[in-house]
């Protein structure tokens, strides 16, 4: 069998739910992948998805206010990254995450199909992939 290639995962970490995206690191093309549930097993169910995906990174979306402030999600979000410090041995990333769900719920009705929450929280974690990918592997090719 072959080696399996790694990959990074992006999250967009809510309230109640966490939006995946994946993206090999030979290819580069972030895609949906899942939403998970944001509950009390949710450091097990990643750490599974990171297994399954071969996870070599996690990029987490970083949540500000629009002048840049942090925000009580802010703090949020570093406590969440803490506890999966605590049980994934993978390197985390910060990735600004401003509009990213506003944004993945405008791609979603301009495709005029119907649509349903979980759709926008895992297209909004691709697009905090693409900016991460974008920012740091963009100068390598050039």
């Amino acid at each position: 069998m072959p080696d399996a290639i790694a990959t990074i995962l992006a999250l967009d970490v809510g309230e109640r739910r966490i939006g995946v995206a994946v993206a090999s690191q030979a290819v580069r093309l972030a895609n949906p992948l899942t939403t998970i549930e944001n509950n009390d097993s949710v450091l097990d169910t990643l750490a599974t998805l990171a297994r399954e995906q071969h996870a070599a990174a996690l990029v987490v979306g970083m949540p500000r206010g629009m002048s840049g402030q942090r925000t009580k999600q802010t703090e949020i979000i570093e406590a969440f990254v803490l506890g999966v410090r605590q049980r994934l041995d993978l390197p985390i990333y910060w990735q600004d995450e401003a509009l990213t769900s506003h944004q993945a719920k405008k791609e979603l009705e301009a495709r005029g199909k119907p649509y349903v929450k979980e759709e926008i929280d895992a297209l909004a974690a691709c697009y905090i992939l693409e900016d991460f990918l974008k920012e740091h592997f963009s100068r390598e090719s050039t």
